[in-house]
């Protein structure tokens, strides 16, 4: 029987290029392990070096040596914006591939162990085995911008903390309680900051008003700190992306860490990725005749609450295409947490695509 088909009976079918070899590294303080496995999974080496430029020299003349010639390399890293972040930066600035080492699961560490060796093991057979590679995150602006983020969430904290201390010390102060009782905060600070030292009073009152006094100092200081840190949020956040903080629901803060997150073109693939990036894309929970998805309570979670954060504010400013995106699904029998889920996928939607249009190409 002769099978007629389309195909030419005869092709010459090209060749697939040769999978590349992978050092996968791990990464601590003082040392980095390194593990360079071929192109089938098998070690052929590992090494230690220090988490110095010297070392990273060492590795590099290291992979050099090993690597048979016209091989392709590139290298996993755990830890690119931690530990090995010096080491990242200089395998870049060398011309190599480095790509964001994804951890081992607890599960698995309980079955095969835990060492050094091991994780960087895994770090290289995990790249080796997926196309889709994690591309670590930009320095430059997008590294400022973190350094801004996480400075004023310490701030904030700190903050929050000298003011919990301040009030605790108001408790046992006894005429002065009375006096600032009513006041707002900022002025119960400012009346602090006037009173001076009375020597009549007794040991516990002293020290009680020097408490007082040197909470309110720094608590004036990090308001200071906090409202000098915004402005340069606001204006690194539009230099990078223009219009974003513009967008219904976004300040600055929300914006950074969508910028922080985003990091630069490429790194992250399609909107649907963004999303699972923040733990926004639904979660498949059916079972039997009950079809339905869940919450994802996984992925990068200063995203995911920058999103909710905004979806909320849209919602209490009463944003009209949320609100009648709310009320057509609110008559279709969705619950709330069903509608904010839903609200919070397609932010994330609009948010990747116009980071996409709008943010530098070099940032």
């Amino acid at each position: 029987m002769t099978i007629l088909t389309d195909r030419p009976q005869h092709r010459t079918e090209r060749p697939a290029p040769p999978r590349a070899w992978v050092i996968g590294v791990d990464t601590h303080t003082d040392t980095h392990d390194a593990v360079l496995i071929d192109a089938l999974g098998a070690v052929v080496a590992q090494t230690r070096i220090q988490s110095t430029p010297t070392g990273y020299a060492q590795l590099q003349s290291w992979a050099q040596q090993l690597l048979p010639a016209g091989q392709r390399l590139f290298f996993a890293i755990e830890g690119t914006r931690s530990h090995g972040h010096g080491l990242t930066r200089y395998l870049q600035t060398a011309g190599h591939r480095v790509i964001e080492a994804v951890k081992p699961a607890t599960a698995r560490r309980r079955r095969t162990g835990k060492s050094d060796v091991l994780d960087a093991t895994h770090a290289a057979r995990a790249a080796l085995a997926t196309d889709r590679h994690g591309e670590p995150r930009a320095d430059g602006n997008r590294e400022a911008l973190r350094i801004l983020l996480v400075t004023r969430r310490h701030d904030t904290d700190m903050r929050t903390a000298t003011i919990n201390l301040f009030k605790s010390l108001l408790l046992g102060a006894g005429h002065l309680r009375e006096t600032l009782r009513g006041l707002s905060t900022a002025r119960q600070i400012r009346t602090v900051l006037a009173l001076s030292h009375d020597p009549s009073d007794d040991l516990e009152a002293q020290l009680r008003l020097q408490a007082l006094h040197r909470a309110a100092t720094t608590t004036r200081d990090l308001d200071q700190a906090i409202t000098a840190n915004e402005k340069h949020l606001r204006a690194l956040v539009n230099q990078m992306c223009p219009g974003l903080q513009d967008l219904p629901g976004v300040g600055p803060v929300t914006a950074a860490t969508l910028l922080t997150t985003w990091s630069h073109h490429g790194r992250i693939h399609n909107e649907a990725a963004f999303a699972a990036l923040g733990g926004i894309s639904p979660l498949p929970a059916s079972s039997g005749r009950v079809t339905r998805h869940r919450l994802n309570r996984g992925g990068d979670r200063a995203l995911n609450a920058a999103i909710h954060t905004i979806v909320t504010t849209r919602r209490r400013m009463n944003h009209t295409p949320t609100s009648d995106y709310i009320t057509r699904r609110t008559t279709q029998g969705l619950t709330s947490k069903e509608i904010l889920r839903c609200l919070k996928r397609y932010t994330s939607r609009q948010l990747y695509r116009f980071l996409n249009t709008n943010t530098a190409t070099t940032t």
